[in-house]
């Protein structure tokens, strides 16, 4: 009887339960969708390349950048050009993503870093970074040098904006708060401003790993005897379409490798989410 009676209440009264609505708008994982989507793509293109539908000289099937890829791995080309790309890029990315986090924690924590790096990067950030690899090169030389600082410039520039973006997007209350309590200023930024930023920080490495695998790709095609852009770009010169796609398909394995690796880093560190 007292159970029913809110229900009998609620009846006369003409109302009723609502459900829960704050869901906040998370999507789901759905991984298992983008995978079939991606197997979906690979068998329409297959079957188009099979049936005739696409000259294989312009758009050769998966088929053929399969068998292309197996012969570069048995005769070791393919590990050569990717362990010369994969040193280049984790190389320029770690120094232009040290450098960029520095610079961008300078940026949002001081005045006068701030008055004097947003000049210097707002002035800078446009110019298109391929375009000083002539330049670097007559500076460091003829080798490796040259195309590493150029990776390295790219990434650093959208490492240092996605920093300082995020630490200006720490809300303001929880600072002041730990300065009313006359916390430190090094355990502030540990403590508050490095955990509210880190979103945008991750945000811009995904970011930068884009940007170094274009600048890889590009320098390579300028001066670099090995390596996955020189590869594509001899590839293209030779009309070997197939091994060209095979050079592509690589750099996308590259690029999917570290957005996993990405993700994890994003499980462990933002824990709470």
């Amino acid at each position: 009887m007292l159970d029913r009676a809110p229900q009998e209440a609620q009846q006369r009264e003409g109302t009723r339960p609502v459900a829960f609505r704050g869901a906040g708008f998370v999507p789901g994982g759905g991984r298992a969708s983008g995978w079939i989507a991606l197997a979906l793509v690979i068998a329409l293109w297959q079957l188009a390349g099979s049936a005739g539908w696409v000259n294989p000289l312009f758009l050769p099937p998966p088929s053929a950048i399969a068998v292309a890829m197996y012969k570069l791995a048995m005769s070791g080309a393919l590990w050569q050009h990717v362990a010369a790309s994969v040193v280049r890029i984790g190389s320029g990315w770690l120094i232009g993503t040290v450098a960029g986090v520095i610079v961008g924690f300078a940026i949002g924590l001081s005045t006068l870093a701030r008055a004097v790096g947003i000049t210097f990067i707002s002035a800078l950030f446009p110019i298109p970074k391929i375009a000083l690899l002539p330049l670097l090169i007559l500076w460091l030389g003829i080798g490796e040098e040259p195309k590493i600082a150029t990776i390295a410039l790219g990434v650093f520039f959208s490492t240092a904006i996605s920093v300082y973006s995020g630490v200006d997007a720490v809300p303001r209350n929880l600072i002041r708060m730990a300065q009313s309590f006359n916390v430190p200023f090094h355990a502030i930024v540990r403590r508050v401003i490095w955990p509210g930023a880190l979103p945008s920080i991750l945000a811009g490495f995904r970011i930068t790993a884009s940007v170094a695998l274009l600048l890889v790709v590009s320098a390579e095609m300028i001066g670099a005897q090995y390596g996955i852009g020189a590869f594509v770009l001899q590839a293209g010169n030779l009309m070997q379409t197939d091994q060209l796609l095979a050079g592509v398909v690589i750099l996308s394995l590259i690029g999917l490798a570290v957005g996993k690796a990405i993700n994890m880093l994003e499980a462990r560190l933002l824990h709470w989410r």
